[in-house]
């Protein structure tokens, strides 16, 4: 060890690898083992080394979640994700030492002293490949390596001496990546699409097609794949599609039973299906199964594309600006490098795909971000990088695309806001359509806000700090496209003047200072007192609200000042698009297409901001002493994030969202597939489908779905144990802690713990963490890690007997086959939030009948999670002996719920997972033999 550290040893292509000495730090709950500069492993509490710290920065993996987890402010630490990050671009790892060991193809480690060794391996292994690199290769990163080091990056001396000194960094010290980029190849516009049918017969074929040789598919998948081809037929109405409605339990095998009948409809009509999902996680596994469509990855990156919106992916132009801030010459340089190495190997600027989640965390979120286009900021053709945009790049391969994977929100927002677009798909398949209820909730409410507002200010008139970055105003954007037309460069200033009714940058400190400035601002100062006189608890940590009646003196009169203002603002925004309407018709001849997509784009961005977010204030400002109509709820509302004041206003939902989700979405559309394990209330008859319709938007359609249901194949009888545990009182944190913690032990590891509140989650993590620890059981907590709960997931998926707390996002982003899932405990039943908006959905869609539906969902959701092969099993226990008996039928037909105490809960998982395991080492060991 020592002689690795202080010799200096020669590369492949004469650069030198030359280690930090450095001592290796790995944490593990109140435990620390120290690999130190001679090779001496040291163990000791995270108390006697927090001394030490400062003595000389560590080797470690992931810096801020290892201060987290000694209790300690981030330090100064050689973080080896970092040099992952820059040696390994557009590579992903998970952020361990198992992790980063089977990313880099060696053998994963054991103990902590394992891991100490194999973390000095890890460094030494990548920067033996940075001198491996091809001489161009190198000469690029290493320029952009002596940037970061100029601005302060400890691993630039090492990633140097392998790298060897460039030449001639440039400007922009070697970070101008976009010269390298390719540009995007244009296309003639596509004939209209062809509408043959897929007959299900065709869709079987390609479901074996798709399996590998020698698989036949399960009968249920089959099944399936026939049922769904149905979307795929022409429509015989205007505004009634082709609608199937089908609930596959867990392990039919949905995304390739969709995938064949979707493929054969592209090949045979020459357009792409779009298939939406809700969750990130299902996107990602739907992109790995379609590798079994198009096993050549230059055939599927042709033929599948997967969009997200556009606030996901890098903005070349926010990059190079970035490049010229004050900011960039300091700390900011280093991030930025990072981002130049993984610019040029991206495979499509997505910041959500191949760009790691835990490089978020070390660098801060707001410092990527800002990169990306948030804001709607967008010039178009008049952008120096616009030939080689990703957005740009990835909206046209989808155009000739047979699958495009999307999401939920950016599928009914393009809908809304584009409903005359000839390139908006026509066929549709929603995945996890259980969440199309909530998913449609937010893409049409409209809230009256001080983030709304702010942002809206800075789209029309720009930035009012002296910040950097785009945030240019519409002025910047289009003033060209309007010329010497005078009319229309009046309309321009006059929403520019317009926009300052709107709340302007710190307006949430100058509310909390009772300094309101603008009409907007006074109007959400009086809202926001008026919620906090009429909460139950107005200094809570978590968000408040109260209803939207009976107002308080001057919220009135604020009213009618706000809503004159915004009408001053909507006149000159839709006089503008229609000036630059009227260009476009008379100097048709003269545009060129690049001229007429910018303008075509912002009549769009200024008829979408008028028509969704103006005309619906306005509208609300107008009938404030009204009832609210039917078909909406309003309440004012104070929303807060870990503990802080982050927006407030009025806000307003439809009681039922599907309906606008069935008027902009399934009307239009010729076919359409919404598939799920969990549509229906398990408490229905097999032919009632009241709930699915309802949740769905099949309700407000003419004609009825094809509706299709067919049951697991998996053995949830015999292959799971459902338990109420009866004598834990669920408000005394310290018996739902013991009860999570022996638990846990009982089952070695391999569970997740389910809240229904943060903090709950929080008390339950104090309390077990050292126990955990001592038995030798990672733990892993949403909101607690400093980690994001994506990359939490995948950490507990890869380690056996790791445990992880979370809440609803862990529930619904969790797909875990095999053992390191075997248990799952939820805190209480998940009874729906009581917030104002619920009251007026219960009170539509029948009273405690619709809080049982929800609840009972949510239980099969997250009991649906335990098996995902058929070789999976697993225990369901609910901490919560107030659980009712009429939700039983969240669980499959035959599954028993056993209502025991503490003491024979743990016996009965500790026993079941037990002989479960036994079973499948004894089948293992005959298939051996």
């Amino acid at each position: 060890m020592e002689e690795n550290q202080t010799d200096r040893q020669k590369g492949d292509n004469g650069g030198e690898i030359r280690l930090p000495e450095a001592p290796v730090l790995v944490v593990y709950g109140s435990h620390v083992t120290w690999l130190t500069s001679d090779g001496e492993i040291v163990e000791e509490s995270v108390n006697e080394a927090i001394p030490k710290i400062g003595d000389v920065p560590p080797l470690v993996i992931h810096r801020l979640a290892t201060a987290r987890k000694m209790g300690l402010n981030p330090f100064t630490a050689f973080d080896i994700l970092e040099l992952f990050a820059f040696t390994c671009p557009a590579k992903s790892c998970l952020p361990t030492a198992r992790g980063i060991a089977q990313a880099l193809g060696l053998d994963e480690p054991d103990s902590l002293e394992d891991q100490a060794f194999r973390l000095y391996e890890v460094v030494n292994l990548l920067l033996d490949r940075l001198t491996r690199l091809p001489a161009d290769h190198r000469k690029a990163a290493s320029r952009i390596a002596m940037t970061m080091g100029q601005a302060g990056w400890n691993w630039a001396p090492y990633v140097l001496a392998a790298l060897g000194v460039a030449e001639g960094k440039g400007p922009y010290g070697g970070l101008d990546i976009w010269k390298d980029l390719p540009e995007w190849p244009d296309f003639a516009p596509d004939p209209p699409p062809d509408d043959e049918p897929v007959s299900d017969q065709e869709a079987r074929v390609r479901l074996q097609e798709i399996l590998h040789e020698g698989a036949e598919a399960r009968p249920q998948q089959a099944d399936f794949s026939a049922a769904a081809s149905h979307a795929f037929t022409p429509r015989e109405q205007e505004d009634c599609p082709r609608l199937v409605l089908a609930e596959a339990g867990t392990g039919t095998g949905k995304t390739l039973g969709y995938i064949a009948p979707a493929s054969v409809w592209a090949e045979k009509n020459g357009t792409a299906v779009w298939i939406s999902t809700y969750t990130k996680n299902l996107q990602r596994q739907i992109d790995e199964e379609l590798d079994r469509l198009y096993p050549d990855p230059a055939i599927k990156r042709q033929k599948a594309v997967v969009r997200k919106g556009r606030e996901n992916y890098v903005c070349l132009l926010n990059y190079e600006e970035a490049l010229q801030g004050g900011a960039a010459m300091a700390g900011d340089r280093i991030i930025l490098g990072m981002i130049a190495r993984w610019l040029s190997a991206t495979r499509d600027g997505d910041m959500g795909g191949d760009l790691p989640g835990w490089l978020f965390e070390l660098a801060g979120h707001g410092r990527i971000n800002r990169l990306a286009d948030r804001r709607g900021e967008c010039i178009y053709s008049a952008c120096s990088h616009y030939k080689k945009c990703f957005i740009e790049k990835s909206t046209r391969k989808a155009r000739k695309a047979d699958i495009v994977i999307a999401n939920h929100a950016l599928v009914m927002i393009n809908a809304a806001s584009r409903p005359d677009d000839p390139n908006l798909p026509k066929r549709h398949v929603f995945d996890e359509g259980h969440h199309l209820f909530d998913a449609a909730d937010s893409a049409f409410s409209v809230h009256l806000t001080g983030l709304e507002g702010a942002e809206l200010r800075r789209w029309i008139s720009g930035s009012d700090t002296a910040r950097k970055g785009r945030m240019r105003g519409l002025e910047k954007r289009i003033s060209d496209l309007l010329g010497d037309n005078e009319e229309g460069q009046a309309h321009l200033q006059d929403a520019i003047n317009a926009s300052f009714c709107l709340p302007k940058d710190g307006w949430m400190k100058r509310l909390e200072d009772g300094l309101p400035n603008g009409p907007m601002e006074t109007f959400l100062h009086l809202i926001k007192g008026q919620v906090r006189a009429r909460s139950g608890a107005p200094d809570s940590p978590y968000s408040i609200e109260c209803a939207a009646t009976e107002f308080v003196d001057g919220v009135e009169e604020a009213a009618l000042k706000l809503e004159k203002a915004l009408a001053d603002l909507a006149t000159p925004l839709m006089k503008l698009a229609k000036t630059l309407v009227k260009r476009l018709d008379e100097d048709a001849e003269e545009l060129d297409t690049a001229t007429r997509q910018r303008i075509e784009a912002a009549v769009q961005g200024l008829s979408r901001r008028t028509a969704t977010m103006i005309s619906p204030w306005i509208d609300i400002l107008k009938n404030l002493n009204e009832p609210t109509p039917d078909a909406f709820v309003d309440w004012l509302g104070l929303e807060r994030v870990g503990g802080r004041d982050f927006d407030l206003g009025y806000y307003r939902s439809w009681v039922d969202p599907t309906k606008p989700f069935s008027e902009v979405m399934l009307k239009p559309s010729h076919g359409v597939l919404i598939a799920s394990a969990t549509l229906r209330d398990q408490i229905e008859e097999d032919d009632d489908w009241t709930s699915a319709d309802m949740r769905t938007g099949a309700s407000h359609l003419v004609l009825p779905p094809k509706r299709t249901h067919l049951t697991s194949p998996f053995d949830f009888k015999n292959r799971t144990r459902v338990i109420v545990v009866t004598d834990v009182r669920r408000d005394h944190m310290k018996e739902v802690s013991s009860a999570y913690r022996e638990l846990f032990l009982a089952a070695g590891g391999g569970g997740i713990g389910l809240f229904t509140a943060i903090w709950r989650l929080r008390e339950v993590h104090k309390n077990i963490a050292d126990s955990m620890s001592e038995n030798g059981i990672d733990l892993y907590a949403q909101h607690m890690d400093a980690m994001d709960t994506a990359t939490l997931v995948d950490i507990f998926r890869e380690e056996e007997n790791s445990v992880l707390l979370g809440t609803d996002a862990v529930r619904d982003g969790v797909d875990v086959p095999g053992r390191s899932l075997r248990l799952m405990v939820f805190d209480r039943v998940p009874w729906p939030r009581p917030d104002l908006k619920h009251k007026a959905r219960k009170a539509a869609f029948g009273g405690s009948r619709y809080d049982d539906m929800l609840t009972r969902l949510k239980l099969k959701q997250a009991y649906g999670r335990l098996l995902r092969r058929d070789t999976d099993y697993g225990v369901f226990v609910m901490l919560d002996s107030m659980m009712p008996s009429r939700l039983a039928t969240a669980f499959p037909p035959g599954v028993e719920i056993e209502r025991v105490g503490l003491k024979d809960a743990i016996s009965l998982t500790r026993n079941f997972l037990a002989e479960k395991e036994q079973e499948e080492a004894k089948i293992s060991l005959d298939i051996k033999s």
